[in-house]
C-alpha cells in the first residue's frame, strides 16, 4: 500500500497553552486521527493519504506528551486534553471534526463525543472501550487481568524505567507482542516508534494519561456522565485477538450510542489500523458515505 510521505505536511500549532504538532493532507471536512500508546502520528500513515484522496482534511495530531508536541509536567487528565483538541479544531478555523481515535486516542473520542457533541461531525473508534462498558467489564476478572499494564503504571518511576532502558528496546516488543499481523511491524517500522519514545519526557508524559485517571477517576470527563448517550453517528472497529481489552467491551453499547455500528476484524490485533489496513479504510469509508 502506497503511503504517499511525501504529500503530508508536517506543522505546530499551540492550543490550550502547548505546542502540538500535527501532520496534515488534503482539504475538505476535517477528519481529527487520534494516536494511541505507545504511538504517535505515524499509526495513522495508512490512514492520512487515504483519506485525504477521499477529499477530507487529514489532520493527525501528535497528543499532548507525545514525540515532537510540548512534554509539559501536567495536563494529562482528559478535559485537559480534551481542550487540546478543541484548541486544535479551532484553531484550524473549522468548527467542527469527524473524530476518529485508536486507544487512548480512542479514549478521548468518545469523551470528546460525550463533552463536545455541537464539535462533533462523525465518531469512529478502534480497539478503545466507551466508558460505560469499560467500567462494566472490569468487574469481570478477565478484563480485569487482561489489565495489569494499567494498574502497573501506577508505581512511581518503576515504569519509566523499564520501558526506558535500551534505548527504549521494550517498547518494539510491546508492540510486536500484541500484534497477530507481525509482518506489519518490521524493524524499521518499530524504530519509528522507539525513536518517538525516546525522545526525553515522552514516556513519563504518557505514562501519566493512565495515572491521571486513577487520581480522578470520578471527573474523567469534568462534569459530564460516562453513561451520557451520544447520538451522533459511530463506527466501532474492532482487532478481535487484542490481548489487552476483551471482545466483551463490543457488546450491549447501544444503551448509549443508539447509531452505532460494530465492525470486528478477526485477523488482528490491539493495532488493527496498522495490521489491517485496507479492512480499515474500507470500513471508514462506507460509514462516511452512509
Amino acid at each position: 500500500m502506497t503511503q504517499q510521505a511525501k504529500t503530508w505536511q508536517h506543522h505546530d500549532i499551540l492550543t490550550n497553552g502547548v505546542r502540538l504538532h500535527y501532520v496534515t493532507q488534503g482539504k475538505g471536512p476535517l477528519i481529527m486521527l487520534l494516536h494511541g500508546f505507545p504511538e504517535f502520528w505515524y499509526s495513522w500513515r495508512y490512514q492520512i493519504p487515504f483519506l485525504a484522496d477521499a477529499g477530507y482534511q487529514v489532520v493527525a495530531p501528535d497528543l499532548r506528551g507525545y514525540n515532537d508536541s510540548d512534554k509539559p509536567r501536567g495536563g494529562y487528565d482528559i478535559p485537559t486534553l480534551l481542550r487540546d483538541i478543541v484548541g486544535l479544531i479551532k484553531g484550524l478555523g473549522q468548527e467542527k471534526a469527524i473524530i476518529v481515535g485508536h486507544d487512548w486516542g480512542g479514549v478521548l473520542a468518545w469523551a470528546f463525543a460525550i463533552s463536545y457533541p455541537s464539535l462533533t461531525e462523525r465518531l469512529i473508534v478502534l480497539n478503545a472501550p466507551h466508558p460505560a462498558a469499560f467500567q462494566r467489564e472490569l468487574r469481570t476478572w478477565k478484563q480485569l487481568r487482561k489489565s495489569w499494564y494499567a494498574f502497573a503504571f501506577q508505581i512511581p518511576w518503576l515504569p519509566e524505567y523499564m520501558l526506558g532502558r535500551n534505548h527504549a528496546a521494550l517498547i518494539t516488543s510491546m508492540i510486536s507482542t500484541a500484534a497477530v499481523q507481525k509482518t506489519a511491524f518490521p524493524p524499521e517500522v518499530l524504530e519509528h516508534f522507539r525513536v518517538a519514545m525516546s525522545k526525553p519526557g515522552a514516556l513519563h508524559a504518557s505514562i501519566n494519561y493512565y495515572r491521571s485517571i486513577f487520581h480522578h477517576p470520578f471527573k474523567m470527563f469534568g462534569e459530564k456522565n460516562i453513561k451520557q448517550k451520544i447520538m451522533i453517528p459511530t463506527l466501532l472497529i474492532w482487532g478481535e485477538q487484542d490481548i489487552a481489552l476483551d471482545i466483551a467491551l463490543t457488546q450491549g453499547l447501544e444503551r448509549w450510542v443508539p447509531a452505532i455500528s460494530v465492525k470486528r476484524i478477526s485477523t488482528s490485533g490491539h493495532w488493527v489500523q496498522q495490521e489491517q489496513p485496507e479492512q480499515v479504510n474500507r470500513y471508514i469509508q462506507d460509514f462516511l458515505h452512509n
